[in-house]
């Protein structure tokens, strides 16, 4: 029996049946609902592409072994046109997800709906009125709205892309540099963790407080790295070192920012940060974000600190790990009791919540040591507060650049270099950014050791230059002013709202 052919009507009416299909190529691949609820990247990794030709992203978030395996779900091959696959719109896109019913089969709930927006391509939506009650998406609901974007543009970009990443495995940058890359650095963690030891002996608590800050922001490059597999490329001992560091060291879960850095590197247009910070004006509308599952909502409290965003700017990065405990032992409480994955099945959890029960024991005894209230307050500002810069470093990577999204038809290389920024940073003193002020190329590769991210950046600006696409970069001075003014536009724009409101307000009471 030869391989079935599946033209772009059966593949949607198939996942209008529910099942989970996504293109890599010309190979369709059906993803079994024991996989997608496993899925070591979470389950919204993989529903943003039903539908979609996936294969640039997958590659660049897969290893080759992976690869191979979900070669073992391939169903048939699809039809495809001189440009390549013709995408359709992911359910989830659209606010539409399956839930098991009370009969224990899968249904289709609208969780959100969709909006008039002033850019046809994008699909805006709010949550859906639970009393509303709809039979599911249809056809018309997964075929894409006008775009401005040409599909032989994409395949070009697509086609290129898959040129350089061969180019990048074949200069041999996937491997990781342990003596010259890390060696230096966990000198630098040893002499910070010595230095933070015996300042606190000695009664210098400012200095060790310093020193804390100093190993916890050091320590967030390696913990990255891990987070995208890019040490030894085994997740088993990937996720048992970022543990120790993340979990163990630093108090935060890195099961919670694997699984939220999965999101973000899915290109949500979504970067948003309400009620502290929002860098577009469409959040206005408190919209419903299929990629983080929950309403933007924009309150009385956000009209408040968006206001003046660009004024706290800085002081709210400042206190930005507090967020990251919150979110941490929030996600931990959520994923508490859910199926085992694919890998790590349920021990993940049980290390994580081991690790952080020793985190608050040897940090608590700490706090505990410095004695007077005053004390104990100091220390815990100051070595939250000296960690901040990394926040600082990956705003300016994102904040200035477009947040629109494009529709399904735009290459992955090219938004990525459409939403990413680099910071300029000389190699003398790029430790300090832990190398990941070269976000375009981290973005463009993910799993890409740190280490080599100058080297691939040099073919990632000639394929950018041959393809005729930007490849934006400036300086941490310009960034920072760059950023600004773009909060503080947002800012100027939700007064201009507030004094509209209240001229009609009051128009409205004078015709009365």
């Amino acid at each position: 029996m030869g391989v079935q052919i599946w033209t772009r009507e059966q593949v949607g009416a198939r996942i209008l049946a529910g099942e989970t299909l996504v293109v890599l190529g010309d190979k369709l691949i059906r993803v079994p609902d024991s996989w997608l609820n496993s899925h070591p990247g979470g389950t919204l990794a993989i529903l943003h592409f039903v539908g979609r030709d996936a294969s640039d992203e997958v590659e660049a978030f897969h290893s080759e072994e992976t690869l191979r395996r979900m070669r073992g779900y391939q169903i048939g091959v699809v039809q495809t046109g001189k440009d390549g696959w013709e995408p359709l719109v992911p359910p989830v896109m659209s606010g539409w997800v399956r839930r098991v019913g009370p009969d224990g089969k899968g249904h289709w709930h609208n969780e959100a709906s969709a909006v008039q927006s002033e850019d046809p391509s994008r699909i805006m939506l709010i949550g859906a009125d639970s009393a509303q009650s709809l039979a599911g998406p249809t056809l018309d609901t997964l075929q894409p709205a006008p775009s401005t974007l040409m599909p032989q543009l994409s395949s070009r970009h697509s086609a290129a892309y898959k040129e350089l990443h061969k180019r990048v495995k074949e200069a041999g940058l996937y491997q990781a540099r342990y003596i010259t890359g890390y060696g230096p650095e966990v000198l630098r963690y040893t002499l910070l963790a010595a230095v933070c030891a015996i300042a606190y002996s000695k009664g210098w608590l400012i200095i060790s407080a310093i020193s804390l800050g100093l190993l916890w922001h050091q320590l967030t490059f390696t913990a990255h790295d891990l987070g995208h597999l890019g040490v030894t490329h085994n997740w088993t001992t990937d996720r048992l070192f970022a543990i120790f560091i993340t979990d163990l060291v630093g108090g935060i879960s890195i099961g919670w920012w694997a699984n939220n850095h999965n999101t973000h590197h899915c290109n949500d247009p979504d970067i948003q940060h309400l009620p502290f910070f929002a860098i577009s004006p469409v959040f206005f509308n408190s919209l419903w974000s299929s990629y983080y599952k929950r309403v933007m909502t924009f309150d009385f409290f956000s009209k408040l600190f968006i206001s003046v965003q660009h004024k706290l700017f800085y002081v709210i990065l400042a206190l930005a790990r507090f967020n990251l405990y919150v979110n941490s032992y929030a996600y931990l409480a959520k994923t508490a009791f859910e199926a085992p994955r694919a890998k790590g099945g349920r021990w993940w959890w049980w290390s994580e919540v081991f690790a952080l029960t020793l985190f608050y024991c040897w940090y608590g005894a700490v706090l505990q040591g410095c004695g007077s209230w005053t004390n104990i307050l100091t220390y815990l500002l100051i070595s939250n507060i000296v960690a901040s810069p990394v926040h600082v470093q990956i705003v300016l990577s994102h904040f200035s650049r477009s947040t629109e999204d494009l529709g399904v038809g735009e290459s992955f290389a090219a938004r990525q270099l459409r939403t990413t920024v680099d910071v300029i940073c000389p190699p003398s003193i790029e430790f300090i950014h832990g190398g990941l002020h070269l976000q375009v190329t981290h973005h463009m590769f993910p799993r890409l050791p740190r280490h080599n991210l100058r080297a691939a950046s040099v073919l990632v600006k000639e394929f950018a230059e041959e393809q005729g696409l930007e490849y934006a970069e400036f300086g941490f001075v310009d960034g920072n002013s760059e950023v600004r003014g773009v909060l503080r536009d947002v800012a100027h724009q939700v007064k201009i709202v507030g004094m509209v409101a209240d001229s009609n307000i009051r128009e409205h009471m004078h015709s009365e």
